[in-house]
């Protein structure tokens, strides 16, 4: 069974703490083959803690001082979305703090929440992008951190923004203000400037010279769409980029399909695209043609929303990738694969 040990401390985590494996190798495109963790679900619902009493999922992850930390989506009975802390010494039996590090405390949060972290940490600070949630639209928003568990809010980053959503139906409708997902490469460009991907429908992209203000481009410069059948409805980033031993950049993405073949109506799965970081404006140098994760388990055929992994965290660990996936909206799983 999952672990629910609990703590009212968290691990002191400051601005000079250590990140990243010491025995860091960088990766080849792609990452993998992932096999998931005969443990799944590592991290379920703790009826104990209101915050965290249905859902537990979607969770960032990120080496400090020789542990991994995650930062998850977890769900009350109301469904309101806030996120937790919780820490392993080998990335899959984990202890977690007995309250939320973010809830809903701005207008735009209000009755859905904070959900869906991405964390990134630059000289000894963490940005993490989150959804602001109010039942009616979703925000892209920002908090910054240095120890993990108090966090300075930002606005919304993008709240005039006009795109074209692909429906389950596969009917192209435009929505505005809807905003999702950003993964900001871990270093500048070689204009100095900072870069998030973002977005849910396509894949947006976004600079920064500060981290905190974002300026993105328009609609038609997307950086990437579906192409294959299994990524032709939506497709959001997930974890942060990583540099590859050639220094290109692997994209960890989520991606949904209207169906077809193997894959139902809405099906997710997680994929992998090689990104040239000094030639965004190319799009993907390449991507798998097949999902490196999919829906096989019941706990992610059958849950708060079926047929569903989406991954927000990926770390290299002790020799291992762990990629951490929601499992049906519902449940956290962790995905393994061997450092190569």
């Amino acid at each position: 069974m999952p672990d629910k040990s609990s703590s009212a401390k968290a691990p002191s985590i400051t601005r000079e703490s250590v990140g990243g494996d010491p025995d860091y190798i960088a990766p080849t495109f792609p990452i993998g083959p992932f096999v998931k963790h005969k443990s799944n679900p590592i991290l379920t619902p703790n009826p104990e803690y209101d915050f965290e009493s249905s859902y537990l999922y979607n969770a960032a992850a990120i080496v400090l001082d020789g542990k991994v930390f995650l930062l998850y989506r977890a769900q009350n009975a109301a469904k309101a979305s806030s996120i937790g802390l919780a820490w392993s010494e080998d990335g899959v039996n984990f202890t977690r703090l007995d309250h939320p590090v973010l809830t809903p405390t701005e207008p735009w949060e209000h009755g859905g929440g904070v959900e869906d972290p991405r964390v990134v940490r630059v000289n000894g600070v963490v940005y993490m992008t989150y959804t602001a949630y109010d039942t009616v639209k979703a925000r892209l928003c920002l908090a910054t951190s240095t120890d993990l568990v108090h966090w300075e809010k930002h606005p919304p980053l993008f709240s005039d923004w006009e795109e074209v959503e692909v429906t389950v139906s596969g009917r192209h409708a435009i929505r505005r203000g809807f905003t999702k997902a950003g993964a900001i490469f871990p270093e500048p460009g070689l204009d100095g400037k900072y870069t998030m991907l973002w977005g849910e429908s396509f894949i947006y992209r976004a600079e920064s010279e500060d981290l905190i203000h974002w300026t993105t481009h328009p609609f038609d410069e997307w950086f990437a769409t579906g192409v294959h059948l299994w990524e032709n409805r939506l497709l959001e980033p997930g974890p942060p980029p990583i540099r590859t031993k050639d220094g290109k950049w692997i994209l960890v993405y989520n991606a949904a399909t209207t169906g077809g073949g193997r894959f139902r109506s809405n099906q997710y799965s997680v994929g992998q695209m090689l990104v040239d970081y000094t030639d965004l404006e190319a799009g993907p140098v390449a991507r798998l043609e097949q999902p490196c994760i999919e829906v096989d388990q019941d706990n992610e055929e059958t849950g708060q929303v079926d047929q569903v992994v989406f991954c927000e965290g990926l770390v290299q660990f002790k020799g291992q990738w762990l990629l951490y996936f929601g499992q049906g909206d519902s449940e956290l799983g962790v995905a393994v694969a061997t450092v190569v």
